[in-house]
């Protein structure tokens, strides 16, 4: 009798063609299968990191589970997932993923809609859930668990009520459910060398991709058409760094005109113009490690309103990457720079914090909000720590030199406290009124 999935491979002919025969209980049966584990292929080679650096960074959250005396972990989130098995970057579609990790266990909870490749990028171990009945992942982390007994950590900022309802409903020993997602963030904010080495890597491919931008800058050139010219750059420069990573979400962000006012405004079809104050966002992303180089430009030239804006901007800029070293609060910074916008009369016209940390972040997804350059955060920064400053202010349309206005380079604390600026394109207006 011919099985449920040599008919499916058929096409599901089997339905209409009398010469197949099959049985409902195949079907029945298939249906039932909740989860399963597939190991198609072979383990895909290291992308950015090491085998030893990931271990690491698995024993450092088995250390912290001993010590808070957590059975388990059940990590949610796409960068916690992508941090600790190395290089599974999931893509949820609407659908539940994470990482189980005991004493004993690692093992990645994705969907057979993925089929072997999770498993290929995880460093040990995969489960798979179907989608033929409701609520599958939470049996495939009940398996997974077996006899577990004891507190499990999970990401509160990650995990929405019902989820979270749904996992306690589902968990046999009646576990305590204990957030771990600052515990875990904490542990992401100090790098080791090798992500430094990554982020280096990943901000000189940020550079090479603002360059074919301001080459592809001219006068009715859409700002999709610039976008891309950076974006196939950086991609093209990943591949060639990391020829066994996966390339995802390296993009471009090219705003003019009115399109400045916010750091996050989608690419348009707008087509610049000269004179036009133009934003640049290049973000490289080699497998889930954002790094980016922005920066403010003018195509042909630039207005006295305008450029009295931006020289101030690039003041504060300049002061700001100044003050970042060991031992200084990300307040302290935040007040002081607050202090310099307040002198030249643009304090009210600034927009966000001055900076963040940088790592397995995105968009989408991912935040180390206890490193952003911000007067509600107290962190003191030290070795292993890579931060932004990237000041920006907003001119609302209609007065004179209308526009957003941010620059932002990366700096890298190193062990013996000196300060590396990572990001090599220039700034300021003596570098970027591009003429063509």
């Amino acid at each position: 009798m011919a099985s449920v999935l040599s008919l499916l491979r058929a096409g599901g002919k089997f339905l209409r063609h009398a010469s197949w025969r099959y049985s409902s209980n195949d079907v029945t049966a298939f249906v039932e299968n909740r989860t399963m584990k597939i190991y198609n292929g072979e383990k895909a080679p290291p992308g950015l990191f090491s085998s030893a650096e990931i271990e690491g960074r698995i024993t450092k959250l088995r250390n912290y589970m001993q010590q808070e005396g957590l059975a388990a972990c059940l990590l949610t989130s796409i960068h916690n997932v992508c941090y600790y098995t190395g290089g599974f970057i999931y893509c949820a579609f609407g659908r539940p993923y994470g990482l189980l990790v005991t004493p004993e266990k690692h093992v990645s909870i994705s969907a057979l809609i993925d089929y072997g490749q999770p498993w290929r990028r995880s460093l040990h171990d995969n489960i798979i859930f179907t989608d033929w009945k409701r609520d599958n992942y939470y049996r495939a982390v009940v398996e997974e668990l077996g006899d577990t007994r004891g507190a499990i950590g999970i990401e509160f900022d990650h995990m929405d009520l019902q989820r979270f309802k749904k996992l306690k409903d589902h968990l046999p020993h009646s576990n305590e459910l204990r957030d771990i997602c600052e515990a875990t963030m904490r542990m992401r904010m100090k790098k080791s060398n090798e992500e430094i080495a990554a982020i280096k890597n990943s901000a000189a491919t940020a550079d090479i991709g603002a360059r074919a931008c301001v080459e592809a800058l001219g006068e009715n050139v859409p700002e999709y058409e610039v976008a891309l010219a950076g974006t196939q750059a950086m991609v093209r420069n990943i591949a060639k760094l990391y020829p066994d990573s996966e390339l995802m979400d390296t993009w471009v962000w090219l705003q003019s005109a009115i399109n400045t006012d916010g750091a996050h405004n989608p690419v348009t079809t707008r087509k610049i113009q000269k004179g036009d104050i133009l934003s640049l966002s290049c973000f490289s992303m080699p497998q889930g490690y954002y790094t980016s180089v922005e920066r403010t430009m003018f195509l042909d030239h630039c207005s006295d309103a305008h450029l009295k804006i931006w020289e101030a901007n690039v003041a504060v800029h300049k002061r700001g990457l100044q003050l970042i070293k060991p031992g200084v609060k990300c307040s302290e910074i935040a007040r002081e720079l607050n202090e310099l916008y307040a002198q030249f009369n643009l304090l009210k016209y600034r927009t966000f914090g001055y900076g963040h940390s940088f790592g397995v972040l995105c968009h989408y997804y991912g935040r180390e909000a206890e490193l952003e350059l911000r007067e509600d955060i107290e962190t003191v920064l030290e070795p292993g720590m890579v931060v932004s400053m990237e000041p920006m202010v907003t001119i609302p349309e209609g007065q004179p030199g209308a526009g957003g206005y941010r620059e932002l380079n990366i700096l890298v604390i190193n062990d013996d406290g000196s300060v590396d600026d990572i990001t090599g394109f220039p700034f300021g207006p003596e570098h970027n009124i591009i003429k063509k």
